[in-house]
């Protein structure tokens, strides 16, 4: 008897009345708590987000657990309600440990099985916002990487590590993977200058740091993609956040501001430019739901709708916030205005867990068709 074919997952691209409510708090809580003169202001201080508006995020809205099932501590969500969370953040370009913390360190211990010991209570605390992980490979690193990171040992130095003042390092080794906390001895963490100052770096050594091993290298390496792999997903989210932002206020620029007695948008080329973007926005929404209901369905093709959607959505975010400076003039070109700060982070994302490029050869190697 021959085996039956696998049902293809349906996507539902739309968003539910509860994901919806869901981004209704968080907007208003960034809106109050993290508006541009506000993230500006963060951009320039010594502090790597605001601690009040984070406490206020992961454990007074409960995002940081969405991602987790309720009997380890988490609201028992999925991926959809985090991506609406992180369209929000990035419409804000705000500095928040979301994507490193409460996705990708939360996606790396779910995938441990965490019912007890050490990673069950590492990720009750992640999901009660009491502490932060982050994964110690660099910000680049893609889904594809993951095996090759599962080198070396504790004595190590990462560099370009996202977020990396957390409170917890993901240490993959040859050995497995180490829980070791940045508080400890024989862990240096020295902030780097990013292209973004809304998502800090820093190089991350260790020499004679403990740390308490978490998983064998097997599974740990299985944990490690699954993680990437949501990052790489919910990275997507960001940046449509940040094309949307980029796309409503050039918008309405150019509504307001005349020349020559006249709105500067009603001139047909700007007209045509923004038309484009809009169908460029579009399409990253599409691509970015794919991905974040794909990963929250576990389909087969999660790995293809998370590639396809950082080919696109980090390329829509780039010319968005390209078109946003240039149509804003010479205001666009100020520190005042957080255009700047759209482009840089745009610019970041498109290099992380993987460029464009990558994503394309997965693609390409996803869809390859067999031999006859």
């Amino acid at each position: 008897m021959s085996a039956q074919p696998e049902t293809a997952h349906a996507p539902d691209l739309l968003y539910s009345e509860a994901e919806e409510d869901l981004r209704s708090a968080v907007r208003s809580l960034l809106t109050a708590r993290a508006d541009a003169p506000a993230v500006i202001a963060a951009t320039e201080s010594a502090t790597p987000y605001d601690q009040e508006l984070w406490a206020s995020l992961a454990s007074g809205i409960g995002a940081a657990g969405l991602l987790v099932p309720e009997k380890l501590g988490g609201q028992g969500a999925g991926h959809r309600e985090a991506a609406v969370v992180l369209e929000e953040l990035g419409r804000g370009v705000v500095p928040a440990p979301y994507l490193t913390s409460s996705v990708v360190a939360t996606e790396v211990l779910l995938a441990l099985d965490p019912l007890g010991g050490p990673a069950g209570e590492l990720l009750a605390d992640l999901a009660a916002g009491r502490r932060t992980a982050v994964l110690a490979l660099p910000f680049a690193t893609p889904p594809a990487g993951a095996r090759a990171a599962m080198a070396g040992g504790l004595e190590r130095t990462v560099t370009t590590v996202a977020d990396a003042a957390a409170d917890v390092l993901l240490v993959p080794t040859a050995e497995g993977l180490y829980a070791v906390g940045t508080a400890g001895t024989g862990v240096t963490v020295e902030p780097l200058v990013p292209l973004d100052l809304t998502r800090p770096l820093a190089s991350v050594t260790l020499a004679g740091a403990e740390g308490t091993l978490l998983a064998e290298a097997g599974p740990a390496a299985v944990a490690v993609e699954r993680g990437l792999l949501s990052g790489a997903g919910l990275l997507a989210s960001e940046q449509l956040g940040i094309a949307e932002w980029c796309l409503t206020e050039t918008v309405r620029h150019t509504r307001e501001r005349h020349q020559f007695n006249r709105p500067v948008g009603s001139f047909q080329a700007l007209k045509h430019r923004m038309a484009q973007l809009w169908l460029e926005v579009v399409s990253a929404r599409a691509a970015a739901r794919n991905a974040a209901d794909a990963l929250a369905a576990g389909a087969p093709d999660a790995p293809l709708a998370v590639a396809v959607a950082q080919a696109y959505c980090s390329k829509v975010a780039v010319h968005a916030a390209e078109e946003c400076v240039q149509l804003h003039g010479g205001i666009g070109m100020t520190w005042e205005h957080p255009a700047h700060l759209y482009l840089k982070r745009a610019k970041a994302d498109s290099t992380a867990y993987g460029t464009p490029g990558r994503h394309h050869e997965t693609v390409a190697r996803l869809t390859e068709l067999p031999a006859p």
